[in-house]
């Protein structure tokens, strides 16, 4: 399948898999739960961002921290939530969401599980069940408004932070 592009509307059945962040204590597993994008984020702005995998050395220290450190110009521009993505599972994501500090902001961490959503798109990384690294940003009505997938997956540059509020 084509990789979704601008202008393209997000996909009607996109499920992550998610445990809901509720304390800092990364050994403390929550319980997992579908999070059904294409219902949840109808009539939000999302910033969509894919890592090959959660607490790797690329991800965690050239990847996340910038939409961290930068969340409060996302919603300036009208983002209502983030959403970070990688082929681990649900309680994974939720640690190192845990990690980052994000209990109480707009970013969420979510499993693709076996790169589902990123393969039937066709933004894998091509490593196996890892998914690609890249950033899309949804419109409230659904249609994609930025899409950019790295060329290089140890590589920030399209699908980075700046890259993005450059295209709000």
């Amino acid at each position: 399948m084509a990789p979704l592009k601008p202008g393209d509307k997000f996909p009607s059945d996109v499920v992550f898999d998610w445990v809901p962040i509720k304390n800092q204590d990364a050994t403390l597993a929550g319980t997992p739960q579908d999070f059904n994008a294409s219902s949840e984020w109808k009539g939000k702005r999302v910033v969509l961002v894919s890592v090959p995998g959660a607490f790797t050395p690329s991800c965690q220290a050239y990847h996340l921290p910038p939409y961290i450190d930068q969340l409060d110009k996302l919603k300036a521009k009208g983002v209502d939530q983030v959403a970070v993505i990688a082929s681990n599972d649900g309680w994974v994501m939720s640690a190192w969401g845990k990690v980052n500090r994000v209990e109480g902001t707009d970013i969420l961490f979510m499993g693709d599980t076996k790169s589902g959503f990123s393969k039937k798109h066709g933004w894998d990384a091509g490593m196996g069940d890892r998914n690609g690294r890249w950033a899309m940003v949804i419109d409230r009505d659904g249609t994609v408004k930025y899409a950019d997938n790295e060329q290089d997956p140890t590589k920030v540059t399209v699908s980075g932070v700046e890259a993005v509020l450059s295209n709000l």
